[in-house]
């Protein structure tokens, strides 16, 4: 067809090879000019029109008519059309003959007849106008569909003896109202998309469709003169995507038929689901033509995806071969989700073959009513009341097994009627173009004449799903409408009236029932309201599922149903393809849990992903979570990763170990001072005590008792008074104590300076009063830097929440670092200038010389605190406060060793050097 497809013409060259004519021979008469039938309502090609018109006639005698005021034409597909053969057009075209009689298509042609018998009856409708009909058969393919709709809108060879004498057109009326020669201003069909795109691209008749839903159909420059009662696809397709995102499905694969409706389909699906969750594993595409080998593809395919749900917007029949190949490959655990080509088959429910992997198939279906009266004029049907009707005829024999037309040898034969549409082509011609059949002469025996369809069970009788049935009667009520408006002449009995501008029922133009029928806007027998917008309608679906039953086919049950406003469901009727109640899973990677979040794989889509944990301090409370959220400051993470909880306090206290380690520490160095004090006091008339300068070892024990005690202080709970206490008692003990050991130096200078001649008045300026007033003046010093710090910027208790954990840390913040560093600084100072002095100290006299232990404990306590600075700085938390009180505790214990053990040794356990002569002994 791509060879010969022009936007609304055809050239009579063109048309001719379509019809069965040789490449480049023209039927008589002919200058292969293009038509357009929507510009003039019939075709009209100047001094070719009789003799092309002519060789428009149909080859069958498959049809109905019935006359009137105006005829609407009709093109239905009863047979199921043959497997496509390509045409290479270097021969005459060939077709397979359609076969396979359609008992639905039956219903939707007898839809047609009902409504416009319905319509006639009407008093208030087409008042004054009989409706008439001429219905053809398609057979589903572009040649005979085109075939069909030229003779309709064109007419046949006798519409078209437009030269002959007014006396034979006289003779011919009676011929025309038999047979059907009289053109039509407005088709019903054509039956499917491909054919309405071809019908309406090339012809562009008038025309409603029933069932052609592509979403190309919709654009009005290209397809001006076509509507549909059926939805855009497109509304469909977005129904069926709301169905794969409610019940998150996010892995899912398609399968597609190689066509307008395939492809535009899986367009609309893949834009209504992105970025909502939901990714395609595959894309098959499977051919009419070439439909059992795409068939096992398809299959293979979907047998090898992990994805359990399956899309198919493809025809029945294609889904049948589908089903059929995964059966023999035993796929059974699929959930399809089916368009409308096949959510509603009966061949498909009935076919035993296929049932196990139909059970519970869910899809969006045209939405389902019911016809008043329908029933009962379908069932009151039979070929003796109908002796024209073909279909009745075949029908009658395909269910009774017997011919009707033998029934009674004196009536004339039934089949007498199939002269009103024979051919006057060759008899081998017919094989070229077998779209519409003939029947064959009937070898069946008699009917008994008491068959009848009351009680018949079958798909053509069936009411319980009005589905295209019933759009094909909205399309007649529409067209009926239209016409109705258009004919209708306000005060047409007037006097007055000028008939000019009143339409007349026999000189209908179709571009005059365009502008009406754009504007009908009618109440259904439902009470819905109908109208059309554009070329199309609102949508409004059915949501079926196929349920197994005991015993026969699956039920089709209707779960839900789908308008403008969105899809409202039933769930918990649906009956799954596993059988249960409980929503099918497809998923290429299961939903993240709670503390997790996903991570993309890479070049996989974004329904792949792995699981990666949250991290400390951040948690994700949802399933499927694409971030962790941090936890506020004052909260943390709990080990699942899930919920945020409040912080613990954590502090040094005197419960836990490293608390009661300290505090052991610390009061050891208090109980081991006091006992040192003790023996000095004890033995202080002693010569060891009196030559170290008793007063001053006193006091330096005194300062060294504060120093253990000061440690004390740093644990425990954080307060104002505890901050500012721990950090004034550690600064001025520490001064107190390497005061004292400053002034013992120079002291020890002092007097061996004054031994040299000259130098006796040096002793005078460190007497004892002296040695005290350096000590308070040092001492002093630290005092006031203390009261200054402390004044302006004190430490304060502080929650520390920068620490990345479970707990928050109090301690103390130092809100002024130059108080805290000129307080270390002070002390450091001190204990560098009597660092010195004892150095230059080392070489006195031994058994006299203090010196040589002051510098020792002086290297020591200013290693602790050398280390101190870095391990104070890096340290976390209040491990702070840890290094702190060990730089005490070490620093003390350095100093109270160094300088009081040995005296201690020889006082307690070696008395016999505790004497003035050992001590002046060189």
């Amino acid at each position: 067809m791509k060879h010969f497809m022009r936007m609304g013409t055809l050239s009579v060259s063109a048309f001719a090879e379509v019809v069965g004519y040789p490449p480049g021979v023209l039927p008589p008469e002919s200058d292969g000019a293009g038509f357009s039938p929507l510009e003039t309502g019939q075709i009209e090609l100047e001094g070719v029109q009789a003799s092309v018109c002519s060789r428009w006639e149909t080859h069958t005698n498959m049809g109905l008519f019935q006359g009137g005021d105006v005829v609407i034409g009709g093109l239905f597909n009863l047979y199921a059309m043959p497997l496509v053969t390509e045409q290479d057009f270097t021969e005459k075209p060939y077709y397979e003959s359609c076969t396979s009689f359609r008992p639905d298509t039956l219903r939707y042609i007898h839809a047609m007849v009902f409504a416009v018998e319905e319509i006639n009856r009407n008093n208030s409708l087409l008042q004054g106008v009989k409706l008439g009909y001429r219905i053809l058969n398609s057979c589903g393919l572009y040649p005979w569909a085109l075939q069909a709709a030229l003779i309709l809108v064109g007419g046949d060879a006798h519409s078209c003896s437009t030269n002959v004498s007014a006396t034979q057109s006289a003779n011919n009326e009676g011929t025309e109202e038999k047979t059907g020669g009289q053109t039509v201003p407005l088709l019903i069909g054509a039956a499917s998309s491909s054919t309405a795109v071809v019908v309406s691209g090339v012809l562009a008749p008038l025309s409603i469709s029933y069932i052609a839903s592509c979403p190309c159909l919709s654009d009005r420059h290209k397809f001006p003169s076509f509507f549909r009662t059926v939805p855009n696809n497109d509304y469909l397709t977005q129904a069926m995507a709301q169905l794969a995102i409610r019940f998150k499905w996010a892995w899912v694969g398609v399968v597609i038929a190689n066509n307008d409706y395939g492809h535009s389909a899986l367009q609309t699906f893949q834009k209504e689901t992105q970025g909502k969750g939901v990714c395609i594993d595959f894309v098959q595409i499977v051919n009419k033509h070439a439909i059992m080998n795409d068939a096992k593809k398809a299959a293979i395919t979907i047998e090898a995806s992990t994805a359990r749900v399956i899309l198919i917007f493809c025809w029945h029949t294609d889904v049948r071969q589908i089903l059929l190949a995964l059966a023999e490959r035993n796929v059974t655990d699929r959930q399809f989700l089916a368009s409308a080509a096949w959510s509603t088959s009966d061949e498909l429910m009935q076919d035993f073959a296929v049932s196990e992997l139909s059970s519970g198939v869910v899809g969006v279906a045209i939405r389902s009513s019911t016809i008043p009266g329908f029933e009962n004029y379908l069932r009151s049907l039979n070929p003796y009341n109908h002796p024209d009707n073909v279909f009745i005829i075949e029908l009658w024999e395909r269910e009774f097994g017997c011919s009707p037309e033998a029934t009674q040898s004196h009536k004339a034969p039934l089949s007498s009627h199939s002269s009103l549409f024979k051919s006057d082509y060759p008899s081998n011609n017919l094989t070229s173009f077998p779209g519409n059949k003939s029947l064959p002469e009937s070898s069946l025996p008699p009917c008994t004449g008491t068959e009848s369809l009351e009680k018949m069970q079958g798909v053509f009788t069936d009411m319980s799903q009005l589905r295209e049935t019933y759009n094909v009667y909205l399309a007649v009520y529409a067209a009926a409408h239209a016409l109705h408006s258009l004919l209708s002449c306000p005060n047409r009995d007037s006097p007055t009236n000028n008939s000019s501008t009143c339409s007349s029922a026999k000189h209908i133009k179709p571009r005059e029932l365009l502008q009406h029928l754009n504007k009908v806007n009618i109440s259904t027998p439902h009470g819905e309201m109908f109208y059309f917008q554009g070329a199309d309608i609102p949508p409004r679906f059915d949501i079926v599922n196929w349920q197994k039953t005991l015993e026969g086919p699956p039920n089709l049950v209707v779960v839900g149903h789908v308008n403008e406003f969105g899809i409202h469901l039933n769930e918990s009727v649906i009956q799954w393809n596993t059988g249960f109640s409980e929503v099918p899973v497809s998923v290429c990677s299961k939903s993240c849990p709670p503390g997790t979040r996903k991570a993309n794989r890479k070049g996989e889509p974004v329904c792949c992903f792995d699981c990666i944990p949250c991290g400390e301090g951040e948690i994700s409370n949802i399933t499927g979570s694409l971030h962790c959220e941090r936890c506020p400051p004052e909260f943390w993470s709990n080990t699942e990763r899930t919920v945020c909880i409040r912080r613990q306090t954590d502090f040094l206290s005197f419960n836990e170990t490293l608390g009661i380690t300290l505090t052991t520490v610390a009061v050891s160095g208090v109980i081991v001072t006091t006992a040192v004090f003790v023996v000095f006091l004890y033995y202080r008339q002693t010569p060891m005590v009196r030559a170290n300068n008793s007063e001053l070892s006193f006091l330096l024990l005194l300062s060294l008792k504060l120093c253990f005690l000061c440690s004390l202080v740093f644990i425990g709970r954080p307060s104002v008074w505890s901050c500012r206490l721990q950090q004034a008692a550690f600064g001025i003990s520490f001064v107190l104590c390497v005061s004292c050991l400053l002034v013992k130096t120079m002291v020890v200078l002092a007097a061996f300076r004054s031994a040299r001649p000259g130098a006796a008045a040096l002793m005078k300026w460190f007497g004892p009063g002296l040695q005290r007033g350096s000590v308070c003046l040092f001492t002093s010093v630290q005092i006031i830097i203390c009261i200054i710090w402390l004044s302006l910027s004190p430490p304060v208790p502080h929650r520390d929440l920068g620490i990345q954990g479970s707990k928050v840390t109090l301690k103390c913040a130092m809100a002024s670092v130059v108080g805290f560093s000129l307080v270390l600084g002070y002390i450091g100072l001190l204990a560098c200038t009597c660092l010195l002095l004892a150095f230059l100290a080392r070489k006195l006299p031994d058994n006299f010389n203090e010196a040589k232990l002051i510098t020792f404990s002086m290297l020591i306590f200013c290693a602790v605190w050398v280390a101190f600075v870095p391990a104070y700085v890096s340290s976390p938390g209040k491990y702070v406060v840890a290094v702190e009180i060990f730089a005490i505790l070490a620093s003390g214990y350095g100093l109270l060793f160094c300088i009081f053990a040995p005296k201690c040794f020889i006082i307690l356990l070696r008395p016999e050097k505790n004497s003035k002569k050992h001590l002046m002994g060189r």
